[in-house]
């Protein structure tokens, strides 16, 4: 069995039983497969934990005990060797579903089924969890309970698919020039995407795009800017919106970065700081540099990509600029948030 192979596994027998965990027995299970001091990064309010104590508390006995019968319905499963440190990662992606029932995070309960998005990266070492890299859409979610914490979204908003072509699972092996290929294809489209921040050039033609890119591409973005389909309605829908309404634009690199068979993925913390100008999100602008912690997961197919599953940490943008929306929406609907 192959590094990647046992890695999978432990993986899927973490996932299992986090799967029948509850409040009280899950820092138990986090404890059976983490490393006594793993180190754990969570999207905003979760933050930087390390150990499972501090992981259960942050995350998973809040969610758990505001969430109940929670499913984890993954989309994309895979592994790989990150080239910056020969670290090797296992990453998850697609929904957890479960009953809203009980007000999370300030946002009220539904009393129906809810969705969240999520990508969960997990480094392994001596068949241990040694560093996890945990993202979700909280926006969305806020969605689905009627509530509407930023203007209206350049993009579509609904339950995003898995793959177009239903393979996004690698549980078995995969061969390593695939791997070798999609890792190549998106340093190339990140090397594009850094010439164009130092050029300044913040309307690029459809070509440039078309260099990595299927002109039928699909971007299936944060809730704030929603998911968008083609070239040319990409650029109108996100691009243009997000290079012309920040300034300031730096690539600070990725945590790891790394790709089996047709699927990469990436996350960065942070992978960019930048300064709003104004019409991003539909905000005014302002003069304070914030870091975006982002996350892409890839579909290639033949020789460009195809699918672009991407989670950004808005909430931490936004209230590095002032404005927290969930402590701002828990005021105004009366639940608790902390």
């Amino acid at each position: 069995m192959t590094v990647h192979q046992a890695n999978k596994a432990l993986i899927l027998d973490f996932y299992r039983e986090l799967e029948a965990a509850t409040p009280e027995s899950v820092t138990d299970i986090l404890a059976t497969y983490t490393s006594a001091d793993s180190h754990w990064r969570g999207v905003h309010p979760f933050g930087e934990q390390y150990g499972a104590e501090a992981i259960a508390e942050a995350f998973w006995q809040p969610f758990l005990a505001s969430w109940s019968s929670v499913q984890r319905r993954q989309d994309v499963f895979f592994a790989g060797t990150n080239a910056a440190d020969g670290s090797d990662w296992v990453v998850s992606m697609g929904h957890f579903m479960g009953l809203r029932d009980r007000p999370w995070l300030g946002i009220p309960a539904t009393r129906k089924i809810g969705f969240l998005r999520y990508a969960d990266f997990h480094c392994i070492r001596d068949g241990r969890i040694v560093r996890s890299g945990f993202f979700c859409d909280i926006i969305d979610v806020m969605h689905q309970a009627g509530i509407q914490p930023l203007p209206l979204q350049t993009g579509a908003s609904f339950v995003y698919p898995g793959p177009r072509t239903h393979d996004g699972l690698l549980f078995d092996d995969q061969a390593p020039a695939e791997g070798e290929k999609t890792l190549s294809l998106v340093n190339r489209m990140v090397d594009d995407l850094t010439a164009l921040n130092k050029s300044g050039n913040d309307r690029c033609p459809p070509e440039v795009l078309a260099r990595s890119w299927h002109d039928d591409m699909i971007w299936y973005g944060p809730a704030g800017i929603g998911a968008t389909y083609t070239i040319p309605r990409y650029q109108e829908q996100h691009q243009y919106p997000f290079r012309q309404g920040l300034k300031g634009k730096i690539f600070n690199g990725h945590i790891t970065r790394f790709a089996e068979g047709n699927y990469a993925g990436f996350f960065g913390w942070p992978n960019l700081t930048n300064t709003p100008t104004g019409g991003f999100l539909g905000l005014p602008g302002g003069e304070v540099p914030a870091d975006m912690r982002v996350v892409d997961i890839y579909r290639r197919e033949g020789d460009k990509l195809a699918e672009n599953w991407v989670l950004i940490d808005l909430p931490y943008w936004l209230k590095q600029q002032g404005l927290d929306i969930l402590e701002r929406t828990a005021g105004l609907v009366g639940t608790d948030y902390s």
